[in-house]
């Protein structure tokens, strides 16, 4: 037909299409072109199937997603259909119109019997004309809810009541909210409606008011992810002839109303994502025609004892797949299991079911899927529980915390040379003893796409000849938290691995030089592995977003070829022996997220560079031999939280981008560098600061008044802290120790401004950071009286004043301080009586105190006078009559001078701390000297 063949063409021309599909749309016969199919008798085009074939999976990288945008049809839809006068079956679907409306000329295709729209990205109203398509009997409009903009006007509503044909609606995303009541006294014209799909649509409640309904034939009802609640109206439990129905993700609370018991013709019932609780309903047991049941994440209770033993007295129970996962099912899993023998898919995992399992579960010979994951089992899994399971693909066990209350995990008993039935597919066990070697069980499923034996008590090393057979359809594979050593093969190939992980054991050897396109997150760390990192990271993982090697005893440089893994997101390289430059070449990383090269022996100047994408959120490099200033192109990092350049070789100010432009930053140490200059106002800016750590430089002035408004130590919210995910470590040092954190950083608050020079007195609004636990001033030149409201610091457990000038006396308000364990106030200039209290008094180390000849009371042996004093008495002072003073006195003298010189030489000689702080005062004051000698 050629008007037909025209106007397929003008319909083409109009379209955008960037993969090509409709190259084939040329020549004359165009019943044979792709997406067309026609009439064999009077060749009409009948069928236009333009659907976008291109499977889109959730995945970690954007490649799938361009992809699938690129493989859209798009563009404007040409009127020229119109020609098609026996057009029965229209489908744009999964293509993107990027928000057009739906043609209202659809409506005047009078011979549509199916018009199938769905997720191809149509905007605005739904047309009322398509009310005129009186025999279509499929309508598909479904859209993300997340992306859908089409709307449903009240007129659009009426027209679509003519659709007295339509067997299927979907109209998934659509908002309904506001017709949603309306909507049932529309369908209720729809007599021949067999599927009805509603999902997303943000219906609150159903009609009450309705008469008799109409669409009692409904097979299908899906209105899961809405906003519905108890009650419902009466007729909705008259749909007698529904065989599935779906209501997951609603606001369905408390037990589940025994209407329920009317539709005993489910064959799938899906009440997941809700807040039902209570015990399960017995007469779901009744439901002797169930082939699915999911109550999945709700709030239900006790045992699944009855529920089991009613499902398997039916006499031919049809249940399929039972998802009873988290809720709060106790109590153990009974042996009536064994009895359902259709059993395909059994997910029980979050919950609190204890007690052994049952070996009646080796009975389910139909058993695809089995999850009884974070649950506290005990005892064994023997050869029995598994004898019959020969359809058997997906295997989940284990537990968050393995030792819970001492008690003995679930553990493997089985033969070293047992062979399973089974061929797995994916296995996931965690915290679950399967060790201590790799059975002939585990190395007989060659057939893996998913391998998680994380924490199993796995002493052994990997069976190469196992490793090599599933490396090449292997798409995530995690040993971790096991003892596995030895070596690893050098190269080998991954090409559908999207992680691999062997962390935290004990292999050795050099670094595989293995390669996988599709990996995304490679983790070698906390081994033993050694020599220098592969030079050719970049053409091996080209997608590699996470690389960690931290943890091992790697040596050499960091080859520039990281540089080029455009799309890296974390570089994890602390704890090694790596030496030589960091890289130079930042500014090709364009999505770096987080840089951790602690604990090494990198030397040089930071690249100039750095930070020049703006996305970096955590530079670590502390503990190495770097120099230089604080790269000024750090500043164009917006989102950076954590910097930490400590005990370095770093010189120059704070730069006061920090404050300015980056305002997000949560924890600043530059402590043990060489860093100058006063503490600039813009930090005061951090409202989300938590760790300020400064100490041993040369940082000199006063500490600004405006540290009130570090909000992060005054208001404790940890929603900001939770994008640190797992990668939280952080160095601090309390107490006097260096300390590897590892708990939410949200609970960490200290300020550490010791072995400075800083001057002045400490200033009040200090007390108003309630939340510190750590404040360390100590071996500066604060002068005036320690803050009268120090007591207002509730949190706080470390409190070093030591080695000042401070004076007066101890404020009262200090002995408040109940969680306070570790103070020095020592050699300051303090008097006065020490302040009585509970926390003070369990402090009762004299040294505390020490080098202030003014304070007396509890612990110090100088008792105080009446007026709180203790004044050394003036040994000059001849009242006694004693003729002997002089004598007496000189000897005093010559003895206070011996014991003087050994304090203090002594001291420098045994005391590190003091030795430094000396030697730099000496140098302070011979500098100055030589200084004023130069001018005059």
């Amino acid at each position: 037909m050629d008007e037909e063949r025209w106007a397929l063409l003008a319909f083409k021309q109009n379209l955008t299409d960037p993969s090509g599909r409709l190259s084939s749309w040329v020549g004359q016969a165009c019943c044979q072109w792709k997406g067309i199919s026609c009439n064999n008798i009077t060749g009409h085009v009948e069928k236009i199937d333009l659907q976008n074939t291109y499977t889109y999976t959730l995945s970690v990288f954007d490649g799938e997603w361009e992809e699938m945008e690129k493989s859209s049809l798009g563009g404007e839809i040409n009127p020229s259909l119109l020609s098609l006068k026996l057009l029965t079956h229209l489908d744009l679907s999964r293509n993107d119109f990027e928000g057009i409306p739906i043609p209202t000329f659809f409506g005047h295709l009078k011979s549509l019997r199916y018009l199938n729209l769905s997720y191809a990205s149509f905007g605005g109203e739904i047309p009322a004309h398509l009310g005129n398509l009186s025999d279509l009997n499929y309508l598909d409009l479904s859209e993300e809810s997340d992306y859908s903009s089409l709307e449903l006007p009240f007129n659009s509503l009426n027209r679509l009541s003519n659709l007295s044909s339509l067997k299927y609606l979907n109209l998934e995303g659509v908002d309904l909210n506001n017709i949603g009541v309306s909507l049932v006294n529309v369908l209720n014209k729809f007599p021949s409606l067999l599927e009805l799909h509603l999902p997303a649509c943000q219906i609150k409640s159903l009609s009450i008011s309705l008469g008799n309904v109409s669409f009692t034939s409904l097979l299908i009802l899906d209105m899961s992810y809405n906003d519905l609640k108890f009650p419902f109206p009466g007729w909705f439990f008259n749909l007698s002839s529904l065989r599935k129905l779906d209501l997951s993700g609603n606001l369905l609370a408390g037990p589940v109303p025994s209407e329920f018991e009317s539709l005993q013709s489910l064959e799938a019932l899906d009440l997941s994502f809700n807040d039902l609780a209570g015990q399960i309903p017995k007469f779901f047991g009744n439901f002797c025609n169930l082939k699915t049941l999911n109550l999945a994440n709700n709030q239900f209770e006790g045992g699944i004892q009855e529920l089991l033993g009613v499902l398997s007295s039916c006499p031919n129970s049809e249940i399929e797949s039972l998802d009873l996962s988290s809720n709060k099912l106790k109590s153990q899993l009974p042996a009536s299991i064994g009895m359902l023998h259709n059993l395909k898919y059994l997910k029980l995992y979050l919950n609190d079911m204890s007690g052994s399992i049952p070996e009646s579960l080796g009975q389910l010979s139909e058993l695809v899927h089995l999850d009884l994951s974070f649950n506290p089992w005990e005892g064994f899994l023997t050869e029995a529980h598994f004898i019959n399971l020969t359809r058997l693909e997906y295997i989940a066990l284990g537990r968050v915390d393995p030792y819970p209350n001492k008690s003995i995990p679930l553990s493997f008993k089985v033969s070293y040379n047992w062979v399973p039935p089974f061929l797995l597919h994916t296995i996931n066990i965690g915290n679950c003893k399967v060790g201590p070697a790799f059975g002939s069980w585990l190395q007989s499923q060659t057939d893996l796409v998913f391998v998680k034996l994380r924490a199993t008590g796995i002493s052994d090393s990997i069976p190469e000849d196992w490793f090599m057979k599933i490396s090449s359809q292997v798409e995530y594979l995690d040993l971790s938290n096991n003892q596995i050593h030895g070596k690893l093969p050098l190269q080998l190939k991954f090409p559908n691995a999207v992680l691999l992980d062997l962390s935290h054991n004990q292999i050795d050897g050099p670094i595989p030089t293995w390669s996988g396109d599709n990996v995304v997150r490679f983790k070698l760390e906390t081994n033993s592995f050694s020599g220098p990192i592969p030079l050719n990271l970049d053409q091996k993982f080209p997608k590699l977003e996470s690389f960690y090697l931290a943890e091992n005893h790697l040596n050499g440089t960091i080859p520039t070829s990281i540089c080029h893994m455009k799309h890296l997101l974390i570089l994890s390289l602390r704890n090694n022996k790596l030496s030589g430059e960091f890289p130079q070449a930042w500014s090709l990383l364009l999505n770096i997220l987080i840089v951790d090269v602690a604990y090494n022996n990198l030397s040089g100047n930071l690249p100039s560079s750095m930070g020049a994408s703006g996305t970096l959120f955590m530079l670590k490099m502390n503990n190495n031999n770097f120099e230089g200033e604080i790269p000024f192109s750090l500043q164009t990092c917006t989102s950076l939280r954590n910097i930490d350049l400590g005990d370095n070789r770093f010189t120059g100010e704070i730069p006061p981008w920090i404050g300015s432009t980056a305002l997000s930053v949560s924890t600043l140490r530059l402590r043990s560098n060489f860093f100058s200059g006063h503490i600039p106002q813009q930090l005061c800016n951090l409202a989300y600061l938590h760790i300020l750590d400064l100490a041993h430089n040369w940082f000199s002035g006063t500490i600004p008044k405006c540290l009130n408004n570090l909000t992060g130590l005054r208001i404790f919210d940890d929603s900001f802290y939770n994008i640190y995910l797992e990668y939280d470590q952080q160095t601090t040092v309390m107490r006097g120790r260096e300390l590897q954190l590892n708990t939410s950083l949200a609970y960490v608050k200290s300020i550490d401004l010791s072995s400075n020079r800083f001057e002045g007195e400490i200033p009040q609004e200090i007390c108003s950071l309630v939340l510190l636990r750590n404040l360390n001033l100590s071996m500066n030149q604060f002068s005036g009286n320690i803050p009268s409201k120090i007591g207002n610091l509730s949190q706080l457990d470390t409190l070093d004043l030591s080695l000042n000038h401070l004076s007066g006396q101890i404020p009262q308000s200090l002995s408040s301080l109940t969680f306070l364990s570790n103070l020095n106030l020592s050699y300051n200039n303090l008097s006065g009586e020490i302040p009585l209290g509970n926390q003070l008094q369990a402090l009762p180390d004299s040294s505390i105190y020490e080098g202030n000849p003014f304070l007396c009371g509890f612990p110090l042996s100088t008792k105080c006078s009446k007026d709180n004093t203790s004044t050394p008495k003036d040994p000059t002072d001849n009242d006694n009559g004693d003729g002997n003073y002089k004598l007496w006195f000189y000897m005093s003298m010559a003895l206070g001078f011996i014991v003087g010189f050994w304090s203090v030489c002594g001291t420098l000689i045994v005391k590190k701390s003091w030795r430094y702080a000396y030697f730099r005062w000496f140098d302070d004051m011979k500098e100055k000297f030589y200084g004023e000698s130069d001018s005059s």
